[in-house]
C-alpha cells in the first residue's frame, strides 16, 4: 500500500512549504489490491486495483478520524469507533458505538457490527451481522461462500448459489484464523455467548446454539444443527446434515456421522456414548495384546 503526499501544509514558519513527492510504504496484505492517494485538499480517495495493476473501479473513501483507517462515504459509523490504519469499511456498513477494527481488516458492504465488539488484525467480514461485545481475533474470515457444488449432465462441476448471511450473537468469541461460511438456503448462525477456538471451520447453513464451546481444529460440515451448551473437543469432525442435541460433550478426535439426540458424553469414530467407546478401546487393546503373545 503506498501513500503519496503531494503537498503538506503545517502551522507556523513552514506554512505553504512545498515538499517533494515521496512515498511511505505500509506493510499490508492489501498491497496488490489498494492504492491510496492524498490530495492537497486532504480528501482521500481509494482506488481499487486489480492484481495486474489495471484500474477496475474507483470510489471515494475517507480517512477516519480515530485510528487512520478508511471508510466509504455511505457507511454509518458511530463517532466512538476506532478504525486502525490499513483497515477499510465498505459501503452501507453499520458500526455501532465503541467498535474497534484492527489493522488491515476489511469490513465488507452492508455488514452490521454491534457495540463494544473488537475485531483483530487482517480479518475479513462480509455478508454478516455481528452482535454486541464480541471478540473476533486476527485472521478470522466470516461470510465468504460455502463449499457447494454439483455435477451437471455433462459432468461439469457447477457452483451452487451462496446468497445468504452469517448471524453472530452477542458475547461471542471467535479465535484466530477461524472461517464461518455464509448460508445458501438458511443463514449460518452462532448463538449468544458461544466460544470458538482458533482454526475452526464452520460450513454453510450451520446453526449453533447458545453457550457452546468449539475447541481448536473442529470441522463442521454444512447444514448441521447444534443445540445449546454443546462442547466439541479438539479436532472433532461433524458430517453434513446431522443434528446434535443440547448438553452434548464430544471427546477430542471424535467424528459425528449420525444424529445425537440425547444429552451426555460421546467419543470415538463414529461417535458413541462415552462408556461404549471406552469399552471398545479396552477390547481393542486386549485383542492386540493377545496377538502379540
Amino acid at each position: 500500500m503506498a501513500v503519496t503526499l503531494k503537498r503538506l501544509s503545517v502551522i507556523g514558519a513552514f506554512k505553504n512549504f512545498p515538499l517533494q513527492n515521496f512515498s511511505l510504504s505500509i506493510p499490508s496484505r492489501l498491497a496488490t489490491l489498494y492504492n491510496f492517494s492524498v490530495s492537497s485538499t486532504h480528501q482521500t480517495t481509494l482506488h481499487t486495483i486489480s492484481e495486474n495493476r489495471a484500474e477496475v473501479d474507483v470510489q471515494e473513501f475517507f480517512k477516519w478520524k480515530n485510528g487512520g483507517g478508511h471508510f466509504h462515504k455511505s457507511a454509518c459509523i458511530d463517532p466512538t469507533v476506532f478504525i486502525e490504519i490499513g483497515a477499510i469499511v465498505h459501503s452501507k456498513s453499520v458500526l455501532s458505538a465503541n467498535v474497534h477494527v484492527g489493522l488491515g481488516t476489511i469490513v465488507g458492504p452492508c455488514v452490521r457490527i454491534g457495540q463494544f465488539t473488537k475485531i483483530g488484525c487482517n480479518a475479513a467480514l462480509t455478508n454478516c451481522i455481528v452482535g454486541d461485545s464480541c471478540v473476533i481475533h486476527n485472521g478470522v474470515c466470516i461470510g465468504q461462500d460455502g463449499f457447494g457444488f454439483f455435477v451437471d449432465e455433462d459432468g461439469n462441476m457447477i457452483k451452487k448459489p451462496q446468497t445468504l448471511n452469517v448471524r453472530i450473537g452477542n458475547h461471542v468469541d471467535i479465535g484466530a484464523n477461524t472461517c464461518i461460511d455464509r448460508g445458501s438456503w438458511r443463514d449460518t448462525v452462532i448463538g449468544d455467548h458461544s466460544k470458538i477456538d482458533n482454526l475452526v471451520q464452520i460450513g454453510h447453513n450451520v446453526v449453533i446454539g447458545k453457550s457452546c464451546m468449539l475447541c481448536g481444529q473442529v470441522g463442521i460440515a454444512g447444514s448441521v444443527m447444534i443445540g445449546d451448551y454443546v462442547v466439541l473437543g479438539g479436532r472433532v469432525a461433524v458430517r453434513d446434515h446431522v443434528s446434535i442435541a443440547s448438553k452434548v460433550r464430544l471427546a477430542a478426535n471424535s467424528c459425528v456421522i449420525n444424529d445425537i439426540s440425547e444429552p451426555g458424553d460421546y467419543g470415538g469414530f463414529p461417535a458413541v456414548p462415552i462408556h461404549v467407546w471406552r469399552r471398545q478401546i479396552v477390547i481393542q487393546r486386549r485383542g492386540s495384546n493377545r496377538g502379540k503373545s
